[in-house]
């Protein structure tokens, strides 16, 4: 069209590949429309390496450059906050100086040992990334492509894990002791617990137990609470009978 006549539009494509993407592990994870997709999977202190393909769309043309870089990048996005990242990880390495291409190239890259703290996330109201992004520096417009990873963290067993125990009620009406086997479970763990009622002098429907995930975001005055129910469990319906 016109556009490309004056140069404009894209005249390159990049596309970024790993170099171990035939044997690398790939993972679902959902993104932030709330669909399932699969990405390659990394652990901290893994190598993230590939290569950067520049392929020039018209074969005789020459496409002028301000520079070649590939970054890796690790950034927490609050929703209501778009323009703020904050990046805890923030990787370089330039591939090529100024100057112009005639043809299609590769470039080959490498970030050894890549410190990756915290785990991949996608909540209601903030998503932590990991990303690979290649620029190629233009004048009027950047060539850009970019690359999603997943990272998942090893964690260790906590060394103390004691049970919970709680007393709750309504003063002279119904009094209730509920104990878990633990306070702290792995995602897979089973929940397993006891409720004793020590007092009931109100008529009970039923009794049900939630699971609840609650993501907080945010600092001081601008905190949010974001609640949502993953499972529900009727335990009990009608009244409670002794010893039971």
């Amino acid at each position: 069209g016109a556009m490309n006549f004056f140069g404009f539009g894209q005249s390159a494509e990049l596309e970024l590949v790993l170099s171990d993407a035939e044997s690398r592990r790939r993972v679902e994870h959902k993104t932030e429309e709330g669909k399932k997709e699969k990405y390659f999977l990394f652990y901290d202190g893994e190598t993230v390496s590939g290569r950067v393909v520049l392929t020039l769309k018209y074969p005789n043309k020459r496409l002028e450059h301000q520079g070649i870089k590939v970054e890796f990048i690790g950034q927490i996005e609050l929703y209501y906050d778009r323009g703020n990242h904050h990046e805890f990880v923030s990787l370089v390495k330039d591939l090529a100086r100024p100057g112009e291409f005639t043809q299609s190239q590769t470039f080959d890259f490498e970030f050894t040992h890549v410190e990756k703290p915290y785990e991949s996330y996608t909540g209601q109201n903030v998503k932590l990334r990991y990303f690979l992004r290649a620029t190629v520096s233009r004048r009027l417009n950047d060539v850009v492509k970019e690359m999603d990873i997943v990272v998942h963290t090893l964690s260790t067993y906590p060394e103390l894990n004691s049970s919970i125990k709680m007393e709750v009620g309504i003063e002279d009406c119904l009094h209730i002791e509920f104990e878990y086997n633990k306070s702290k479970y792995h995602l897979k763990d089973v929940i397993v617990g006891k409720i004793y009622f020590l007092l009931v002098r109100i008529k009970i429907k039923h009794m049900e137990i939630d699971i609840i995930k609650r993501e907080t975001t945010g600092t001081g005055p601008n905190v949010y609470h974001e609640n949502d129910t993953i499972a529900k469990y009727e335990i009990m319906d009608g009244a409670p009978v002794r010893g039971e």
